[in-house]
């Protein structure tokens, strides 16, 4: 079993938070304190991110779902959770939530994809940081994560550097395994099996999964709700407020 990293804070009825390829679970600060405050908020950190373990070779989806089928078991101790998976969060839980219905309360996708028609970006970023590192693509990936606006504030100037921080601190090895993985998924019918209630959240500025591949998750997951924030693609880190309302307003909903 793979050592993950995990915070555990709050009381209440459990939410696990899976992160983005290149975070950590600090990804996730502005929502857990929120959530904290009425959940019971479990934060883990992929493995090959942040402090889960190095595991040489290579990474799929579904190693990914499997860690965190494990986690959930441990966790959870048999209550169904609510699961929110953001980018490469929101496609471990398409890869876990057809097998493993009986583990999820709900399921919420965030600034995800089901799959990637193009793969020349994805291997243009591996070969780069293969040749020069993850830092060479740091700062271009956090232009992506959050808008221009809000990186002008002292806010978002903070938010950014913190991020940049993470991504740089991935081992490049693990980041191009993690990369490979998600570059290969494809749920597109593997999705039409869902049978947890699920919100899919689109960024209106997310240019790295943009709204029209939540709309394709929208329809292809069974009764699937769509919401749409006003942000870029770590929209969880941009807004954090209006992240945990959309949130809330769907398990009131349920």
């Amino acid at each position: 079993m793979i050592r993950l990293n995990v915070v555990r804070e709050g009381e209440g009825p459990i939410v696990v938070l899976s992160h983005a390829l290149g975070c950590n679970l600090h990804m996730w600060d502005g929502v857990a304190e929120r959530l904290a405050a009425a959940h019971t908020v479990v934060r883990y950190d992929h493995r090959n991110h942040g402090g889960s373990e190095r595991v040489p070779g290579p990474v799929t989806m579904q190693m990914l779902a499997d860690d965190a089928v494990a986690l959930i078991q441990r966790e959870a101790e048999g209550e169904p959770v609510h699961f929110v998976g953001l980018s490469m969060g929101g496609m471990t839980a398409q890869a876990m939530a057809p097998e493993h219905a009986g583990l999820l309360r709900s399921m919420v996708i965030a600034n995800s994809s089901a799959y990637y028609p193009d793969q020349a970006p994805w291997r243009a970023r591996v070969d780069t940081v293969r040749s020069q590192g993850v830092g060479a693509i740091a700062t271009g990936a956090v232009g992506k994560w959050l808008t221009p606006e809000f990186l002008a504030t002292p806010e978002g100037r903070a938010a950014g550097e913190t991020l940049h921080a993470m991504l740089v601190a991935t081992d490049p090895d693990a980041y191009i395994a993690s990369c490979e993985a998600v570059a290969a998924i494809d749920f597109r019918e593997s999705n039409r099996r869902i049978a947890t209630p699920t919100l899919v959240i689109a960024g209106a500025r997310d240019e790295a999964t943009p709204p029209e591949m939540s709309d394709a998750m929208v329809q292809a997951i069974p009764h699937a709700r769509r919401a749409t924030i006003a942000g870029a693609h770590v929209s969880a880190v941009e807004k954090p407020a209006e992240f945990v309302q959309l949130l809330i307003d769907f398990w009131r909903s349920l």
